[in-house]
């Protein structure tokens, strides 16, 4: 952001928010009010898959499961997304909007139980397969507002996230974020009423939950 800022003066600004305390979430929200109307968009992609630092890593079994970790993801996968767009939701869904307006989660593909053949990674899969739940609900009920909300399954992207796992993915399917960044944003703006609500990958397939 500090990079765009200085390549794109006056268009990025940069505020500080813990999504997981609702004070933080509070005092942004206003700033943001200060300098703007409304939002037209809003990309929730703060998450945590791995602490490197703290030797914390996806579970592989069920007795590795932890539950101060696995809350820890919990809440800043799942519960994150939901507590930021509550907190901007006047700005997002205050006034009803000529053009849809949208919410988008970044979610991932482990998070879908139709898709999960392999199992681990316990405290991932389960904030994310919340996150899904949470992106049906943001749907439904801010639909009624003209606001759409989406579920996206980035891929695997060349990022501190996904560092500790690259090692067995193909260098075809290990991608720059630029090109991720592209790809999503695609397929948000192709994004239709009777698509919102759902979980789609970088390419627009849809992911059945």
């Amino acid at each position: 952001l500090r990079d765009l800022a200085g390549r794109f003066p006056g268009r990025v600004q940069g505020i500080a928010v813990d999504v997981t305390d609702e004070g933080s979430i509070e005092r942004a929200a206003e700033a943001i009010a200060q300098e703007h109307k409304h939002i037209d968009m809003l990309i929730n992609c703060a998450g945590i898959l791995h602490d490197a630092d703290n030797n914390r890593m996806p579970e592989r079994s069920l007795r590795a499961c932890r539950a101060d970790w696995m809350q820890e993801v919990y809440a800043l996968n799942a519960l994150g997304p939901v507590l930021l767009t509550a907190g901007l939701h006047n700005l997002i869904a205050g006034k009803p909007a000529e053009r849809p307006r949208m919410v988008a989660n970044l979610s991932a593909r482990v998070g879908s139980v139709s898709d999960n053949g392999l199992g681990g990674w316990w405290g991932y899969r389960m904030s994310k397969a919340a996150l899904n739940m949470a992106t049906r609900n943001m749907a439904l009920e801010l639909g009624r507002k003209n606001v759409l909300a989406v579920a996206l399954h980035p891929g695997t992207t060349d990022t501190g996230l996904s560092k500790p796992f690259q090692k067995n993915v193909k260098p075809e399917k290990l991608f720059k974020t630029s090109f991720t960044v592209d790809c999503l944003l695609k397929v948000i703006e192709c994004v239709e009423a009777d698509q919102s609500g759902y979980l789609y990958a970088w390419d627009g397939k849809h992911i059945p939950f």
